[in-house]
């Protein structure tokens, strides 16, 4: 039987299956769809994702990131990286250089979704095909948390998002994060004739009465072609525990809590990277403890400002602010850009 079966073939099962190759074992990746997958997402890459991508030898396209902007009205603040530039790249481009890259390792891609799944001491029975150890990668929704006993309870805000491309050039070489009372406008440059504007919001609603929120933005955005709107969520995800068995969950199947700080790619590489360390040792029950080591930053800060976010008159001081502790803003943001590592 196979060692590991990879359940979602999206940018972190691509991972998962390339960290396993290299690690010497026998993977396969069940995925349904035809790559490259669309997805609403930010596609803003921080500097830790860029360099992990790359020694996973992934040839990234879109656009150089030199860092984030906060704005408000005529007030913004700007933080560049430290550690080198970001990189956005739009969601379809991503997947499909992962592919590539997949491909070119000889990773095997099944088209099948995954409807069943048992397991015993020995091994994992996924829709009647035995494997040693199962890592999910299956997304916000997934389907392998379900059916492994993991899901959590979900409570606090139900956000969402919603994303289109616009077919102009960049104005800035910075993600800028737009504010309004309502909702946040993600503005990341993902080649040199694209910008992608991703918006999240309490409870959803209508992509452009949301971006009548930005004016500033929205007037700028006047009269370029675009996309189709996609939509995700609620993107509030949570999962009892992140082992079950031979059962491992990592990116957004393992929990969710927000795109605020833009950190899920990077966040997802270093637990793919951890669980197939995890599978390689055959013991894979430590791989909670170190999740919990390497996500405790991210959903730390996340839902810090997230808490922020949802008091009116905090959300109002947020951007003046960071205004007035320029430094401050800094060092958190580039808290977030640098790389996971995982713990010694």
């Amino acid at each position: 039987m196979r060692d590991l079966v990879v359940v979602g073939g999206g940018p972190i099962g691509l991972a998962t299956a390339l960290y396993a190759t290299r690690a010497g074992l026998d993977v396969v990746v069940h995925e349904p769809r035809e790559a490259p997958v669309d997805k609403a997402c930010g596609e803003g890459l921080m500097p830790g994702a860029v360099a992990e991508l790359d020694a996973l030898g992934v040839d990234l396209p879109g656009h150089p990131i030199a860092g984030i902007r906060y704005v408000a009205g005529r007030r913004s603040v700007d933080a560049p990286f430290t550690a080198g530039p970001g990189r956005g790249v739009r969601r379809t481009a991503l997947h499909a250089a992962l592919s590539e890259a997949a491909g070119r390792e000889g990773v095997p891609v099944e088209r099948r979704t995954v409807r069943s799944l048992t397991q015993d001491v020995d091994g994992v029975l996924v829709d009647g095909e035995r494997a040693r150890y199962v890592v999910a990668a299956d997304g916000l929704h997934s389907t392998v948390r379900r059916l492994a006993g993991l899901e959590g309870s979900r409570r606090g805000r139900r956000r969402y998002g919603l994303r289109r491309h616009f077919a102009m050039a960049p104005w800035t070489p910075f993600v800028e994060v737009h504010w309004s009372p309502r909702a946040e406008a993600y503005v990341t440059p993902v080649g040199d004739d694209c910008v992608g504007v991703a918006v999240l919001v309490d409870g959803g609603g209508d992509y452009d009465d949301l971006l009548t929120g930005f004016p500033a933005l929205a007037e700028r955005l006047t009269g370029a072609p675009a996309s189709r709107v996609l939509g995700a969520g609620p993107l509030r995800q949570r999962s009892r525990r992140r082992v079950a068995g031979r059962v491992l969950l990592v990116g957004d199947a393992s929990g969710y809590v927000d795109a605020l700080t833009g950190e899920g790619v990077a966040l997802g590489l270093a637990q793919a990277r951890a669980a197939v360390t995890a599978v390689r040792s055959g013991d894979p029950a430590p791989y909670e403890r170190t999740w919990r080591q390497l996500s405790w930053r991210h959903n730390a800060l996340t839902q810090g400002l997230l808490a922020t976010t949802g008091r009116p008159m905090l959300r109002r001081g947020l951007v003046p602010a960071a205004e007035i502790l320029p430094w401050l803003f800094r060092v958190a943001v580039n808290e977030l850009a640098r790389p996971v590592v995982e713990p010694a």
